[in-house]
């Protein structure tokens, strides 16, 4: 098995390419190994001294470290417990728990047309770098979004949000006045 690996903006963030699927549909991120406990492979990566973060997606494993640790420390443990769980034929999500879904339904017309920028445009350029964004509301004319996986915590997310994604959702949206990041 070949463990690709690929930086993130987020320097204290790697995102790990196990060439197998990681979650068929949706995401799953943990805080801490408590949290993980529901991931057999989360569980183990919290394992692993100095990991602060996983972000479970489609086809990536996204592991943010601890200050203070370095990743020429933590990335070969990282890479062995990944390994470790694809070779144990465990699932990645234990039975009866279920990834976060997005619900792009229907609703307001301006909502809807926001959840469909997000979806098709910006969701696939953040999760190249190993995060995800997720639409927490709409409230006269602000659009609230989470960063997470790689985007929670990166230098760079502010930019992203102002300089790109408020941009696009101003252009394409004329109701949309402004994005914020929510917690």
């Amino acid at each position: 098995m070949f463990i690709q690996t690929e930086p993130t903006p987020n320097p204290a963030t790697l995102k790990f390419l196990p060439g197998r699927p990681v979650l068929a549909k949706g995401v799953a991120e943990f805080v801490d190994a408590e949290a993980a406990r529901v991931s057999p492979l989360a569980s183990r990566i919290f394992a692993v001294e100095g990991v602060s973060g996983v972000y479970l997606g489609a086809d990536f494993v996204s592991v943010t470290k601890r200050d203070g640790v370095e990743w020429h420390e933590l990335k070969p443990a990282v890479l062995g417990a990944i390994m470790e769980h694809y070779l144990s034929g465990d699932p990645v999500l234990a039975e009866g728990v279920e990834a976060e879904l997005e619900e792009v339904g229907a609703d307001d017309p301006v909502v809807a047309r926001i959840k469909e920028l997000i979806e098709t445009r910006v969701r696939p350029a953040v999760a190249r770098d190993g995060g995800d964004i997720v639409f927490r509301g709409f409230e006269r004319g602000v659009v609230y979004l989470q960063m997470r996986g790689a985007c929670s915590g990166c230098p760079s997310s502010t930019m992203t949000l102002k300089a790109g994604i408020e941009n696009l959702l101003r252009y394409y949206v004329p109701d949309v006045l402004e994005v914020r990041a929510v917690g």
